[in-house]
């Protein structure tokens, strides 16, 4: 994978930031950034940094669709 691509990871989360639905969380967004340590992913939320060792999976998804014009009513 290099930068600029779309893709999704899971990653384990560390014990103290599990929480009651799981110990795991998804990144959807374009990597960033790759190096030795870690990725980075930016989301729509932010960029998130996730340690390669935590990573349990990890694949490319095609672009996002469009965003649709919201409705206007009709008269």
């Amino acid at each position: 994978m290099t930068p600029g691509e779309r893709l999704v990871v899971r990653y384990r989360l560390p014990v103290e930031a599990s929480t009651a639905s799981g110990r795991f969380s998804d990144a959807l967004g374009e990597l960033r950034e790759v190096t030795v340590d870690s990725i980075s992913v930016q989301t729509r939320s932010g960029l998130v940094v996730i340690p390669r060792a935590l990573i349990t999976h990890a694949k490319l998804v095609p672009p996002a669709p469009e965003r649709r014009r919201p409705r206007t009513p009709k008269d």
